[in-house]
């Protein structure tokens, strides 16, 4: 589908406030590019392999970022990542019918959504933290990569809430293991996707450089403070209304 020139200008803009708001958090924002994508008629290839090339560009710069900062943590992160690559890559190279994507889809909206709207506690709320062992941190993984990479999501929005609400580490801690994880499985599932034929873009370089820039802010104010409640809040309502949409429409 070729976009006209308002249209990629909305668009464009649209993404910016995504990348801004996500990669404050350490995500990519997968999930709200494919809410904006949602709204026009694209094949599930299309919108998945664009968010994940989005994914990669964000959350590279937000996990610079937060690594600069010092909110990189390795003992954290690497268990999940090291399940998560291969499993995001064979997410990646299945099939799903234009149905069962936008269940899945929807699913993943709604667990975004609810994501923001969680009450968090404040990086200057320090609480008590204790790792995850390997027997639960490594089978997480798996399982967040592979439904990372089926739908073309990062899965940040599966491993913030749960890193927070099992108190396995601080809100910036968990911005940056999400920013890692984002990273290594949007490659995989774009490898995948390669792999599996279902690579397939449109005109993206307006949209890159708007996610460049919006992600590049908001990764540096994320990074330096904790990012506004109201405004994540509020993000979470846009991602459930889409949410809702996609669930109507499969119906």
């Amino acid at each position: 589908m070729e976009f006209s020139f308002p249209a990629i200008a909305v668009i464009s803009l649209l993404f910016f406030g995504v990348a801004f708001l996500y990669s404050s958090v350490g995500h990519g924002g997968a999930s709200g590019y494919l809410a904006v994508l949602s709204l026009f008629t694209l094949s599930p290839a299309v919108m998945s392999t664009t968010a994940l090339i989005l994914n990669v560009l964000v959350s590279a710069t937000a996990l610079i970022t937060f690594f600069k900062a010092k909110h990189f943590a390795t003992k954290l992160t690497w268990p999940f990542i090291v399940t998560s690559v291969p499993a995001a890559f064979l997410g990646g190279m299945m099939y799903v019918s234009v149905h069962v994507y936008q269940v899945l889809l929807a699913i993943v909206l709604f667990v975004a959504g609810l994501r923001f709207l969680l009450e968090m506690r404040s990086s200057k709320q320090e609480p008590g933290v204790q790792l995850p062992s390997l027997l639960v941190s490594l089978p997480v993984g798996a399982f967040i990569g592979f439904v990372s990479g089926l739908v073309g999501v990062g899965g940040g929005v599966f491993l913030s809430p749960l890193i927070l609400m099992m108190r396995w580490a601080n809100a910036k801690r968990t911005a940056a293991t999400s920013a890692a994880l984002i990273l290594v499985n949007s490659v995989a599932g774009l490898s995948g996707r390669v792999t599996g034929g279902s690579f397939e873009v449109g005109a993206l370089l307006p949209l890159l450089v708007a996610a460049f820039v919006g992600g590049l802010l908001g990764s540096h104010l994320g990074a330096v403070r904790y990012s506004s409640r109201t405004i994540r809040q509020l993000l979470g309502v846009v991602l459930l209304i889409a949410s809702a949409k996609l669930f109507f429409a499969a119906l």
